[in-house]
């Protein structure tokens, strides 16, 4: 009975114990798609008997086709250009001297030859340094980015991702930025250098990013402590 008990509270302690596994991350379109739906879930239906359905070609014919609502699309050409020079240079130099001599002997007789001068050093110390950095970044691509917000004065909170996968390589491209409709063209597209609060990130994962990947810390201190 006491084996049975015990087998019991074992039980119940492993089930107690184990955690739950989180949920895997939503994937950024079916994010998109859910987002989507509840907002359509929520609108206003149309009065029975009308004549034009919101969804229709018809009547979006005088409709703006450049994105000026939320879920709206639109294009993003990014060409973007960064190159930085950072150049220093040092210099010191510095020189000492020192003279001693005897101009007498334990008071008897006049000190001479070498003893006339017993120390005489002197130094010159010079360092010159000059050090040049320089880096360059350039990015283009294009993306077509979603109206996620629209501000009170306007402006147009967009965002785009672009998840690409080549040879067991995953690249991931992200956009965001903050666009004035004034500043979208007629084919629905806008230049990066156009967007506000611009921020872009690349990131990658696979065999190349793995390969360019700093190692960890215990492996750079035996590369540091290895003499070949």
């Amino acid at each position: 009975m006491k084996t049975l008990l015990c087998i019991l509270l074992l039980a119940g302690v492993a089930v107690a114990g184990k955690k739950d596994k989180p949920a895997p991350a939503a994937n950024p379109l079916d994010r998109y798609v859910s987002d989507a739906e509840a907002r359509s879930a929520v609108a206003s239906t149309t009065t029975p008997g009308s004549i034009w359905l919101p969804g229709s070609r018809l009547a979006d014919a005088a409709r703006d086709v450049r994105a000026s609502q939320v879920d709206d699309l639109l294009t993003v050409v990014v060409n973007e250009q960064a190159s930085a020079v950072a150049t220093g240079t040092t210099k010191t130099q510095r020189t000492s001297s020192t003279k001693n001599s005897i101009t007498a002997l334990a008071g008897v007789t006049k000190a001479t030859g070498a003893l006339a001068n017993l120390a005489n050093t002197s130094g010159d110390t010079e360092l010159n340094g000059q050090g040049t950095t320089s880096r360059t970044t350039t990015l283009t691509t294009t993306l077509t980015a979603r109206v996620t917000h629209v501000l009170p004065g306007g402006g147009l909170v967009v965002e785009a991702s672009k998840d690409l996968m080549v040879n067991s390589e995953r690249q991931t491209i992200t956009v965001r930025g903050v666009v004035r409709p004034a500043d979208i063209d007629a084919t629905n597209s806008v230049q990066s250098n156009r967007l506000g609060q611009l921020e872009v990130h690349i990131n990658g994962k696979g065999v190349v990013g793995d390969a360019v990947r700093r190692p960890f810390i215990l492996y750079r201190l035996l590369l540091g402590l290895l003499p070949f």
